[in-house]
């Protein structure tokens, strides 16, 4: 088992820039294809950006891209989403998740643990 545990969500104007932090304590971390997904008020949870084992390969929605940076640190096990540019359809809860692929993997039914989430609200 996998814990995992998000932090660093919270209110910021339009234009604005968060790092959202994730913490998954343990030997194993590193073996671990990690991504961030969020979910907004009556929607459903949307992948938002991915990362190898390594930190050689990442990916992003279409949404994100260019304005978010996913990154990570296996000495640290942490994870990390650093986002700029903020937009109001940015606001919403954002969850961490690790999967035991090798490669980055953009869906929910491909991440085997998740954190409880944050929330992100980016006001206009």
């Amino acid at each position: 088992q996998v814990q995992v545990v998000e932090s660093g969500g919270g209110l910021v104007q339009a234009g604005g820039s968060l790092r959202l932090s994730c913490a998954a304590p343990g030997r194993t971390f590193r073996s671990y294809a990690m991504g961030w997904f969020r979910q907004a008020p009556g929607k459903e949870r949307e992948f938002v950006a991915g990362i190898s084992w390594s930190g050689g390969s990442t990916y992003y929605a279409d949404s994100v891209k260019g304005r978010f940076t996913i990154s990570r640190d296996n000495a640290k096990n942490t994870v990390y989403l650093q986002m700029n540019s903020l937009k109001p359809e940015d606001t919403a809860v954002y969850y961490c998740a690790a999967s035991h692929s090798w490669t980055v993997v953009t869906t929910t039914s491909e991440y085997d643990y998740w954190g409880q989430g944050t929330q992100v609200t980016v006001s206009s």
